[in-house]
């Protein structure tokens, strides 16, 4: 009989089979350039559009449970475990968004616990008696993933005070140069950042340097009239940066700010199979809905292509260990294996910063977080759990779905996938989840607009947010500031800022009479 380190050697091998598997599927790839375009349209390998972890009959299950539903005076099966066997049953209280998968092993739950203490270090600058938790900085937005993920939750605007830990202002431009030029092309970088300034301003520095500035926000009123009469008042916000103490960044340095994204789910994101996420996107509209949703793209860190782009606003990473890693260079300034940058986000221009020490430890590693650190760091993020959903069989979250679904808001909201059998992780493995969205880019107009190219995302793309845990958010985080960059202050809002592909979404929300809109709202918060 295998031993339990037999099975979890076993797993790692089969983990790093996959990788191999991947890897080479993906070399082998043919990436086309449209003429209509500057974003390129993939001719993905069939090993990435078939579900071959799948045999027939599984796969008939699959298309079976994962059909929209069309019956809404129940719950469907399931309902309740939005992240499958992996969802969490405890309270939904503060605490919610802090839970590890249901479904792991007694082992795994203290890997979990390490990694969350690691989130949740605070880090000193260099030289410090705290040995191996120096090498902050020395420019900075925060001192640890847990001050901009509270409670592993989202982030929000800075609201009558300065702080503004869990948000900041992401810096970009075009390319200037043919290299600039061939970088982006090749997905070497997304855009290029502010020669100055890098690619995110950073608010705070370590004693003896200044920060880079800081981040000013004002709102202008914009009334919205439903066609009931019904009035609320949106609030437009318009960002700059002040107090710049390394010179003017670039006339053409755009500006974008990000709040955090909650934590949860994201390991469940991840095993989500290639194939449904291509079968869902529809780059040109051919089926004429006016939905355009099309597949993010970015450089797998150890690849030598692209691969699909699943995490961050704009999904420019394919990965939550490369996410957490730009996380911990750029906003942290704390290198590690695939961000091996001891100054963070520091340029040229700023010597002082690229002068300062690091905070390397010889014996552990050539860089400040080095792969125990992140392994144990991305093994949380991966196993943060979603909550289990609450009153779906209450009738007027059912209302609410009903209302939901006929909006046309499952056109980018896709309720439920079944996950890869081929993962990394066995709690990942032929799941049900609940995350509505599509992981693709979607067009969402003027309005929420950032002017900034990410990738292949353009200044009006994001990625369709996932929902669920939606409705913990006040719980969990203290506020209902929705969007990329929290303008909105509540569901509504959020609904009515809507535009571009979900311009029709958007108009039938407001076409439905008030009980309908609280009901759909209703629901929202059951998620």
């Amino acid at each position: 009989m295998p031993t339990k380190a037999d099975n979890t050697l076993k797993n790692k091998k089969n983990a790093a089979s996959i990788s191999l598997v991947a890897a080479t599927i993906l070399l082998s790839s043919t990436f086309i350039a449209t003429a209509q375009s500057d974003a390129p349209e993939i001719a993905w390998p069939k090993a990435m559009q078939e579900r071959g972890d799948l045999i027939p009959k599984d796969q008939k299950r699959v298309k079976s449970i994962t059909k929209p539903t069309t019956d809404f005076s129940k719950p469907e099966r399931f309902e309740t475990m939005s992240g499958g066997a992996a969802t969490s049953k405890k309270l939904p209280n503060q605490d919610a968004f802090s839970q590890s998968s249901a479904n792991i092993s007694f082992e795994e739950e203290e890997t979990f616990k390490l990694g969350n203490a690691l989130f949740r270090k605070m880090w000193v600058s260099s030289p410090s008696s705290t040995d191996a938790s120096d090498g902050l900085g020395p420019l900075f937005n925060a001192r640890s993933c847990q001050s901009c993920h509270l409670k592993d939750g989202r982030g929000h605007p800075p609201e009558k005070s300065t702080d503004a830990t869990s948000m900041f202002l992401r810096l970009a431009r075009g390319p200037a140069t043919d290299d600039e030029r061939a970088a982006i092309e090749n997905f070497l970088a997304p855009n290029m950042p502010d020669p100055v300034y890098g690619g995110q301003l950073q608010d705070k520095a370590i004693p003896g340097l200044r920060a880079e500035g800081k981040m000013v926000i004002s709102y202008e009123d914009q009334p919205f009239t439903f066609p009931d009469g019904s009035k609320v008042t949106l609030r437009k916000p318009s960002y700059s940066a002040e107090d710049l103490n390394y010179g003017p960044m670039a006339h053409d340095t755009t500006l974008s700010p990000r709040v955090a994204n909650p934590m949860i789910g994201m390991g469940l994101l991840q095993a989500i199979h290639p194939a449904d996420i291509i079968a869902n996107a529809d780059p040109n509209d051919e089926d004429g809905d006016g939905i355009s949703g099309r597949v993010g793209l970015a450089r797998g860190t150890k690849l030598d292509a692209p691969v699909i782009g699943r995490f961050g606003w704009k999904a420019q990473n394919a990965t939550i260990r490369e996410q957490g890693s730009e996380a911990f260079a750029g906003d942290i300034g704390i290198s590690n294996p695939l961000v091996p940058r001891h100054a963070g986000d520091c340029t040229e221009a700023e010597v002082e910063c690229l002068e300062a020490p690091n905070g390397v430890q010889e014996r552990l590693g050539d860089t400040e977080a080095p792969d125990p650190v992140m392994d144990l760091v991305t093994f949380y993020s991966e196993n943060l759990a979603v909550p289990a959903r609450r009153d779906v069989d209450n009738p007027q979250v059912l209302r609410g779905k009903e209302m939901f679904y006929n909006s046309g808001c499952v056109a980018c909201h896709t309720p439920k996938f079944v996950t890869s059998r081929k993962t990394g992780n066995d709690a990942h493995a032929f799941q049900l989840i609940w995350p509505y969205s599509d992981m693709l880019l979607h067009d969402m107009g003027e309005g929420l607009a950032d002017g900034q190219v990410v990738g292949v995302a353009s200044g009006t793309e994001w990625r369709t947010a996932p929902l669920w845990g939606i409705g913990l958010t006040e719980t969990v985080s203290g506020h209902t500031f929705f969007l990329h960059d929290g303008r909105a202050r509540n569901l509504e809002e959020a609904i009515l800022w809507h535009g571009g592909e979900a311009t029709a979404s958007r108009d039938a929300y407001a076409a439905l009479d008030k009980k309908d809109r609280d009901a759909l709202i209703r629901f929202l918060n059951s998620l």
